[in-house]
């Protein structure tokens, strides 16, 4: 059977990009062996927790909101977007469900930043544009690269994909497509940094710390780039194969 995997369906004002980014994330799913259960913001909690009953894992999707700077005790710049309390309600159930059930988790660029500031993390309201284009956009398939350390749970996953270069002995060098103005400051609890962009060291992925619990974070967009890129498909086949063997965490075990 498919691994049934929690996606929050995108909600932004704009029609046109949640039909189409939508796709992207299905079929990056569907394609690694996976069944996307939508959930959609017309939901009840008590809806959406029976859901989660029926999912093995979670994945956070992009967006064009940013996240309330409320969220991680700082105040609001001019260049920081619109927020989305709709979409970060339904971040906040997914991710409590996730990590008391330790159940595998894979966050994409805006879904990165919400992870993040759930574990009381801090975010970078806006980028400077030089000298590198975070917000290069869809258009862009490659638009800087991200240095990983090898030995990290990222750098495992894409090992033997061929667009993952060795830099150094102890680092891999991954091309990668980029659509955000905002990035991880200070990384959360229990979250550790696995990829920074070598021009101005932005974090670009992290992952968590609990062997046990499969998180990971990237601030890129692998859903986009499964055609051409290797390790954007191994981030998939990984995951889901994470989400097919995941097992519930006992309740006497697990955390608030």
């Amino acid at each position: 059977m498919r691994p049934r995997i929690a996606l929050p369906v995108p909600n932004s004002a704009d029609p046109g990009y949640n039909q189409r980014s939508l796709p992207t994330y299905t079929q990056a799913l569907i394609d690694a062996g996976a069944e996307p259960v939508l959930l959609d913001y017309s939901l009840s909690q008590q809806q959406i927790a029976d859901t989660l009953n029926t999912c093995c894992a979670v994945m956070l999707p992009g967006s064009p909101a940013d996240t309330n700077p409320q969220k991680y005790g700082a105040e609001r710049l001019p260049a920081c977007g619109y927020s989305d309390p709709a979409r970060e309600s339904m971040d906040d159930l997914l991710l409590q469900d996730a990590h008391n059930l330790y159940k595998p988790i894979l966050a994409i660029c805006y879904g990165t930043q919400s992870l993040n500031v759930w574990r009381s993390g801090t975010l970078i309201q806006d980028l400077p544009k030089q000298p590198v284009l975070h917000p290069a956009g869809k258009a862009v398939p490659i638009a800087h690269d991200a240095d990983i350390p090898a030995g990290s749970l990222l750098g495992s996953i894409i090992a033997s994909a061929p667009d993952a270069a060795p830099h150094s002995a102890d680092l891999l060098r991954l091309p990668v497509n980029s659509s955000h103005h905002q990035a991880i400051d200070v990384p959360g609890d229990g979250l550790r940094v696995v990829a920074r962009c070598p021009v101005d060291n932005v974090i670009e992925a992290v992952e968590g710390t609990t062997p046990e619990h499969f998180v990971l974070g990237v601030q890129w967009h692998p859903e986009r780039s499964t055609d051409i890129s290797p390790a954007s498909r191994a981030i998939f086949a990984r995951f889901i194969a994470q989400a097919r063997n995941w097992t519930p965490r006992k309740i006497t075990d697990s955390v608030g």
